[in-house]
């Protein structure tokens, strides 16, 4: 990933906006990539679905590098296979080769952030810990950094209070925070909820607007809306960020069949213009 400008204030955060590929789930990979810099994003968020994806297409992974590195489009971070952090055995020992794996590739494509959320299963988190302490030591080895991302629909790993603990557990320094304004939202630490994370403890901000009403048994939510249409203080959320000195990314994860049943052009610009208007306001 190139090397971040600091800029004061929101300003920079309108040239650091990046397309997590997720909200376009029904482009097939690399299209997304075409899109996403058509539309105007800065970078994007590329998902280990994605590579997937391209190696059950027949690509091998030198040329879903040459892919990457050819669309002209600077990755922002680069997604590792979920599941990690409660996985024993066997299990743990295939995805920490995963995650090696994806290390490779993002430094052949110039991302320097690794990312992992929570998965599905449950476990204990003293298992967490060391899955993740592990993870850590993978990451740092290839020169990158790895943040974790909690979800508000997670059994256990639901809030930002059970984030920092583990966090705090890890004490790893290639090891940190992705925060996602749904999931903070969705677990009570919308708005300015966040103001107690050390800024040196987020790595990473993935973002998109909350319908008022939460779904109902939806382990992976796809509810998710385009900025300024749901109920997310984007004014308190983006003030924070720039008192705490973010210089990451931006990431625009907001998976939703209806935005996948429009074209994906549209769906993208309507996302990067949205999100500069709120910006800039």
């Amino acid at each position: 990933m190139p090397q971040l400008k600091p800029e004061a204030g929101t300003a920079g955060f309108a040239q650091r906006l990046a397309l997590h590929t997720w909200t376009l789930e029904s482009t097939p990979f690399p299209g997304v990539l075409r899109v996403a810099r058509e539309a105007g994003w800065n970078a994007v968020e590329i998902r280990r679905s994605d590579v997937m994806q391209a190696y059950k297409a027949g690509h091998s992974r030198d040329e879903v590098i040459a892919m990457i590195r050819g669309a002209g489009i600077p990755v922002a971070t680069l997604g590792t296979e979920y599941g990690l952090l409660f996985a024993e055995g066997a299990e743990r020992e295939r995805l920490l080769a995963v995650l090696d794996e994806s290390c490779v590739i993002a430094r052949a494509v110039d991302c320097d952030m690794i990312m992992t959320a929570t998965g599905q299963a449950a476990g204990s988190l003293d298992t967490a810990v060391a899955n993740m302490r592990a993870a850590a030591d993978v990451v740092a080895g290839h020169g990158l950094r790895l943040a974790w991302e909690y979800s508000s629909a997670h059994q256990t790993m639901n809030t930002l209070a059970i984030a920092q603990e583990l966090h705090a557990r890890v004490a790893h320094p290639a090891f940190g925070l992705l925060l996602d304004t749904y999931h903070l939202e969705r677990s009570g630490a919308g708005g300015r909820g966040f103001a107690g994370v050390p800024a040196e403890h987020i790595f990473a901000v993935q973002y998109s607007d909350v319908p008022p009403t939460a779904p109902q048994g939806m382990l992976r939510p796809t509810d998710r809306l385009t900025p300024g249409r749901g109920c997310v203080r984007w004014a308190e959320v983006f003030a924070l960020l720039a008192e705490k000195s973010y210089q990451g990314y931006l990431s625009y994860e907001a998976p939703n069949p209806e935005l996948w049943a429009r074209p994906a052009a549209d769906a993208a610009r309507e996302g990067v213009e949205a999100t500069r208007a709120l910006l800039a306001a």
